[in-house]
């Protein structure tokens, strides 16, 4: 017992590892097909292919949940709920797609071409508690808690839902022919890739591989080739190269002798092409790893390969020699061009991305994909990951203001706006079918979060209305999810989708693509015959509509076009959905009544064309038996495949070859080999089917024989006849047009059902609205509230009533005039080529006016509409914010509209101008000095202080008083563009201070970059000079270098610290100090060495004193006569010193008396145009600070306002 303990414990720890290893397990290359039918499917990060006959895709389970291709995806790993096993899965034929944003429904989108239709891929990473060949089945079986199968009898019989026990027949002696090979040597392998390589062919392949966790990639494999069907298969390792590992395998869709085989890249990346089948091989290189591969439609040769460096390539050889097609293309949407609507085979629609990241529709040729040969459909940038390209349709996403909006162009027809209920207000939006000439959309609205809306459209695809609200969404494994909504196969119109009412989950039918939608009517009996009581609406059959991770395991619903009304599927009765006391039931007349056929989940396929039903049970214990019913699941025979238990991974049936094989694929241990068992059922049929084995069936409605407005009778094989079919013999007998009544007509766009029936208005709907591609003198159909369901085929009766009358076109004056950039932004690069796009909601478009004022002075006018549909483009050639108007007119009115352009010049540089040292409590006045310079464009953020906010404004100067001693530091942020400069200047905010102009001789101007940061250096060596000639604190110094040249500085000689010292002795110090340092300078006595030879010497340019700036009013006589003497004084020297700079003198700043109002300069206060200043720095004053750094630039060569010699772009403002 402890040890069964232990071995569970182990189980549930290597289950725990696996799944986690394959949430972070790397995405290699695949291949999609069609198969069946399956539910659509919402992904987080896949995009999966759809089926030929259904909405949902074709799973691929392996390695990580990559996005996925037609023809070509990368695998997934996926744990198995109940048999704690990996699986992967493959398969290749004709596929569909989809386009998909974020976590998304898949759309079923028919891909331009075929893929292979004839491959499975496997993969069953075994469990060692999940079988042993040495354990009896039965105990395996008592350990898991399961039984083997139905029954533990060891003899094969007949059961039947009527009495519930085994019975006698014929074929009690009828045996199936089975064959077992296993894949020596491939134990340790946990993926395997089966082919079939087309039809009339014997030819199977199998690719096994070992993926190493670990390591997140392939290390081993072999190739396996088989030409009996399957009895034996021969390994070619040898043909391929010995130690050549391979990763992917591919069947050409259209050829399928054609085969390409790819290596790791781990190793080496190349690619081996076979053309006999897989019996020889050539090898060639490859430049890049192929992520995707996209055959062509119809040409066998031609391909399209996606590389891991986001780069399209083309082959025309079928692999032999690559050329690039184009850079950063988005993955998985790249199209092959559609026949009978792209002109050249070769072209390629793909959504690519600029240098600059913004995201285009181009099409270009696969052989010669130039510049020149590029085309842009759409005349805008495109949301990244919407592009669909399926059928007659295109369809895009673009979102405006945060906003999406779509647009779709029917048959290569310019695009369109999609019209979806006007507040629906889309969060997502995703194609889920173009069958039958419309368009069927999934729309998550804005108040929705696990459900979607299901829309149709026009045959156009412009003009959507609801079908049904609510529908569910499930969430799968890996964050998978899917829409439940299910296509039935071989009936048009009929769709089941599980819809979320009141918090209760329901399953619905319909028979007229969403115009009508109803509950499920439950069996009668139960299996044991007795009688249920469930009457609608209260109770009714629910269905899940999932499909399987593996999708050669049938999923939980199942139907087949070969075998119309036929529907196979996991449910339950009651009120809603559950997932508890599920049985598997059928309906063989289109779901109009049901029978339950067993009391657990089953895997059921259809053999014979249809004409039969295999069914095994889901795959969470070995089993050695399955089930056959020939009379649509009526009585049930069963049969062993195989004398040990087989853990099934898959089954492979009738892959569209004209025989009665099945293949399992599967193992029985985990320490087994792979295990093949082909099973010939040949035997279990007495004859080919003659024409009296066949009866009609008629398609209906609850009894209501027009479906779809038609009569349709079928031709059915008689239920409980062994006759073989051997080829689809399902044919629709007669189809007859029905009268038209009101249920074959839909509302059309802007109308909703009421209560009684009735299509009316919505609310914000006007009915009088008219195209306005409708001109005067032409006409349009004008709506009646009501549009035929596409595909309807009913004739006469209420046709009339329902169908839009055709009316002359009105004439009407331009409403709805819409202005926006092709790139939906408000912003432009100065020079840059601006394309404006201009539309109009209502109005005559060939007879109104359109004048386009772009803000600069400059303007256009076009005669109509149509010379605007590829954009308006202006070049401007100055900065700023312009207001840009356009004017539709004509003769009866007119509507105009506006938006704001900002157009900038990047910003080079950026400096602040600030006095180094202010008076306390004092205004000052900061400056910032960009270049090149431009106004209305830049966004200036000061940073003052110790302030934790920004001062913002549009202006770059501002005024700011410092209300505390000490050093303050002053950030501005100059913001334009998407570009951020900044400058910062560290401020002494004192009570009074001196100080001293310097200069240099000459030979400093030589060594001046004019950079702030030698500014900073050649100061802090004038300090060190200055403190070795005087014993002076070294924090009551401060020098700082001004920009430009001549060179020159200004010397700061700040009060003590001390607070306790009175002020009249901190004067008293600085005046010693002056002195001091005064004759030190007169004497040539500080000098400093730049570099080794060159020393510098310092002087000073002032010899006269000026009192003390400081922040206390004085009332004395004795100060003005001093300060009159000094204002004289200074304004010659200050004359002297700007244009010569050859006197040294001394400045000295004083405050004088408040009740003049006078002040001495602008760097500690504000200035007074009434009283002269006394300028004693170069921070006499903002302004003037401006133009004496501007005058020295120009004089050095090394700015303009708008130009410099690193050719800055003129970007003089508007």
């Amino acid at each position: 017992m402890e040890s069964a303990l232990a071995s569970l414990a182990s189980l549930a720890l290597r289950a725990w590892l696996v799944w986690s290893l394959q949430l972070v397990a790397p995405g290699y290359a695949e291949v999609t097909c069609s198969s069946c039918p399956w539910p659509a499917r919402v992904r987080n990060t896949d995009v999966v292919q759809q089926l030929d006959h259904g909405f949902g895709p074709v799973v691929t389970l392996g390695k990580s949940w990559n996005r996925a291709r037609a023809e070509f995806r990368p695998t997934a790993l996926v744990l198995e709920s109940a048999g704690e096993r990996e699986w992967n899965s493959k398969v290749v034929g004709k596929t569909d797609g989809e386009v998909l944003q974020g976590d998304q429904p898949t759309s079923r989108r028919k891909r331009s071409g075929p893929g292979p239709d004839t491959a499975a891929q496997l993969t069953g990473s075994r469990d060692p508690n999940l079988g042993d060949p040495e354990t009896p089945s039965d105990e395996r079986a008592r350990s898991h808690g399961l039984l083997l199968d139905g029954h533990r009898a060891s003899s094969d019989g007949r059961w039947s839902r009527d009495d519930g026990r085994a019975s006698g027949s014929r074929l009690d002696d009828a045996k199936l022919t089975s064959s077992t090979f296993a894949l020596a040597g491939d134990s340790a392998h946990n993926h395997a890739v089966v082919y079939w390589t087309g039809q009339n062919s014997s030819v199977i392949l199998i690719l096994t591989k070992l993926y190493d966790f670990h390591l997140g990639s392939v290390t081993e494999s072999s190739l396996w080739r088989s030409m009996d069907y399957g009895s034996t298969y021969e390994r070619l390792n040898d043909k391929v190269g010995v130690k050549t590992v391979l990763s992917y395998l591919y069947v050409c869709p259209t050829n399928k002798r054609k085969i390409m085989v790819l290596t790791d890249p781990e190793f080496e990346s190349s690619v081996l092409i076979s053309s006999d089948e897989g019996a020889s091989y050539q090898k060639y290189r490859l430049s890049f790893y192929v992520l995707s591969l996209l055959f062509h439609p119809s040409q066998e040769d031609w391909a399209l390969a996606y590389s891991h460096d986001q780069k399209l390539y083309s082959s025309f050889d079928f692999g032999r020699k690559w050329q690039l097609v184009h850079e950063r293309v988005t993955p998985n949407r790249f199209y092959w061009s559609v026949s009978g609507l792209d002109r050249d085979a070769d072209l390629v629609h793909m959504e690519a991305h600029t240098a600059e990241g913004q995201c285009q529709y181009m099409t270009c040729k696969a052989q010669a994909c130039s510049e020149s040969s590029r085309t842009f459909p759409f005349p805008s940038y495109i949301e990244t990951n919407s592009l669909v390209v399926q059928d007659e349709y295109i369809v895009i996403q673009v979102t405006m203001a945060g906003r999406a909006s779509y647009y779709v162009s029917y048959q290569r027809e310019p695009f369109a706006r999609i019209k979806i209920p006007k507040y629906s207000l889309p969060k997502d939006m995703h194609i889920l079918s173009t069958d039958q000439g419309q368009v069927f959309a999934a729309v998550q609205e804005w108040n929705q979060n696990d459900t979607y809306n299901l829309y149709i459209s026009d045959p156009r695809g412009v003009y959507f209305t609801l079908a049904l609200e609510n529908v569910k969404t499930t969430r799968g494994l890996g964050g998978n999810s899917m829409i439940d909504l299910y296509e039935v196969a071989g009936i048009k119109g009929m769709l089941i989708a599980n819809r979320k009412v009141e918090n209760q989950v329901k399953t619905y039918i319909t028979y007229n693509k969403g115009r009508d939608w109803r509950l499920l009517q439950a069996p009668s009996t139960d299996l044991e015959g007795n009688e249920i009581y469930c009457v609608l609406p209260f109770c009714s059959l629910h269905l899940q509509l999932q499909m399987s991770e593996n999708p050669y395991l049938s999923g939980s619903i199942t139907t087949k076009s070969p075998v119309p009304g036929v529907i196979v599927a996991t449910g339950n009765i009651g009120s809603e959905l559950s997932y508890n006391n599920v049985g598997m039931f059928i309906s063989s007349d289109a779901g109009n009544s049901w029978r339950q056929i067993f009391d657990e989940e089953h895997n059921v396929w259809f053999l014979d064309k249809g004409g039969a039903l295999l069914a095994v049970k889901q795959p969470t214990v070995p089993t050695r038996h399955l089930w056959i019913s020939f009379d649509e699941g009526r009585q049930w025979t069963r049969h062993s495949f195989s004398a040990m238990p087989l853990f099934v991974d898959g089954v492979l049936v009738e892959p569209g070859m004209d025989n009665q094989i099945l293949t399992f694929f599967g193992h029985f241990s985990d320490r087994s080999e792979w295990q093949l068992i082909k099973i010939d059922y040949k035997s279990l049929f007495t004859k080919r089917c003659a024409e009296g084995d066949f009866q009609t069936w008629h398609l209906h409605n609850q009894g209501e024989p027009c479906v779809m407005g038609q009569k349709q009778i079928y031709m059915k094989r008689r239920p409980g006849l062994y006759c073989m079919l051997g080829k689809d013999s399902s044919r629709i007998l007669s189809a007859e047009p029905c009268i038209c009544r009101a249920h074959d007509f839909e509302c059309d766009y802007g109308y909703e059902r009421r209560g009684d029936g009735n299509c009316l208005p919505a609310f914000w709907f006007n009915p009088a609205t008219v195209s306005r591609s409708c001109s005067l003198g032409q006409n349009y159909l004008n709506s009646t509230g009501y549009r035929k369901v596409a595909a309807n085929n009913c004739t006469k009766g209420v046709k009339e009533m329902y169908t839009a009358r055709k009316q002359q076109c009105p004439n009407r004056p331009p409403r709805g005039l819409h202005l926006a950039t092709q790139d939906n932004k408000l912003t432009a690069n100065l020079g840059s080529n601006v394309t404006f796009v201009v539309q109009l909601e209502e109005g005559d478009s060939l007879r109104t006016n359109i004048q386009l004022d772009f803000g600069d002075g400059t303007a256009v006018s076009y005669s109509n509409l149509s010379w605007t549909e590829e954009g308006i483009r202006h070049v401007y050639r100055s900065a700023g914010i312009f207001r840009v108007t356009a004017l539709a007119e004509n003769s009866l009115g007119f509507d105009s509209t506006s938006l704001y352009l900002h157009v900038t010049c990047p910003v080079e540089h950026v400096q602040l101008l600030a006095p180094f040292v202010v008076i306390k409590n004092k205004e000052v006045n900061l400056t910032a000095m960009v270049w090149p310079s431009h106004s209305r464009t830049v966004t200036y953020f000061w940073w003052l202080g110790n302030s934790t906010e920004p001062v913002i404004t549009l202006e770059g100067s501002i005024s700011y008083v410092f209300s505390a001693e000490g050093m303050n530091t002053v950030t501005v942020q100059v913001s334009s563009a998407n570009s951020i400069l900044q400058d910062t200047k560290t401020i002494a905010v004192q009570e009074f201070f001196k100080s001293l102009l310097l200069s240099f001789s000459p030979n400093l101007d030589e060594a001046n970059p004019d950079i702030p940061e030698w500014r900073q250096d050649v100061g802090r060596v004038i300090k060190k000079a200055l403190l070795q000639i005087a014993d002076i604190p070294p924090e009551q110094l401060l020098v700082a270098v001004f920009p430009g040249i001549p060179t020159a500085a200004e010397l700061f000689l700040l009060p003590s610290k001390n607070q306790s010292d009175a002020r009249k002795r901190n004067e008293e110090d600085l005046e010693q100090i002056s002195e001091i340092l005064v004759s030190a300078l007169n004497q040539n006595l500080v000098e400093f060495e730049l570099k080794p030879g060159s020393r510098v010497i310092v002087y000073i340019t002032q010899l006269t004193l000026a009192p003390l700036v400081d922040s206390i009013p004085r009332h004395s006589s004795s100060a003005m006569l001093m300060l009159l003497s000094v204002v004289f004084l200074g304004l010659a020297v200050f004359l002297i010193y700007k244009f010569k700079r050859k006197i040294p003198w001394l400045n000295i700043y004083a405050e004088v008396n408040h009740e003049k109002e006078q002040e001495m300069i602008g760097t500690v206060g504000q200035n007074d145009a009434t009283t002269p200043k006394i300028t004693l720095s170069e921070f006499s004053s903002p302004k003037e600070l401006m133009e004496k750094e501007l005058e020295v630039r120009v004089k050095r060569g090394m700015i303009n306002t708008c130009e410099s010699t690193r050719e800055i772009p003129n970007c003089t403002s508007v």
